[in-house]
């Protein structure tokens, strides 16, 4: 029997008390920097890590080493879109958009859609349910809101 892949999008937005602009800054590499314990991107390309369409970075973060490579960057839109390869797992697309509420609020959405690449990818995938979804992107929402605190 053949390995097949298990696919599961999962979506949820949160407010975060920043104009949209800097909100958006926040879901850039450095920019992650400031509110993601333990993120630290290391820029294949381009070197300096400015963000851009084409960059690609690798992380070592919650025990994974992570492929990144960013396939849309839209900050007048407030959308930038990754594709993450953890090998030997799993691969997913990551959507952010900020879309601004008000002067100082913006809704910020995240999408993810998964793919096991193995079975333990899988296992990776159904553990991430949207309750744990929810919860994982809520706390990015608590990060944020704690920074300068």
């Amino acid at each position: 029997m053949s390995f097949a892949g298990e696919r599961a999008t999962r979506s949820h937005s949160f407010v975060a008390a920043l104009p949209a602009r800097e909100a958006f800054a926040l879901f850039e590499p450095e920019g992650e920097r400031a509110w993601a314990q333990g993120w630290d991107p290391q820029y294949v390309h381009p070197r300096g890590g400015r963000a851009e369409a084409g960059m690609v970075f690798t992380t070592d973060h919650g025990g994974e080493n992570t492929i990144w490579i960013m396939t849309r960057h839209e900050p007048a839109a407030g959308l930038v879109e990754y594709v993450r390869t953890t090998p030997g797992s799993r691969i997913a697309t990551v959507m952010v958009q900020c879309a601004p509420l008000g002067p100082v609020r913006t809704r910020v959405t995240v999408i993810y859609v998964f793919t096991g690449l193995t079975e333990a990818g899988n296992a990776n995938i159904r553990a991430m349910d949207d309750a744990r979804f929810r919860e994982f992107v809520e706390g990015w929402g608590r990060a944020i809101s704690a920074m300068g605190k």
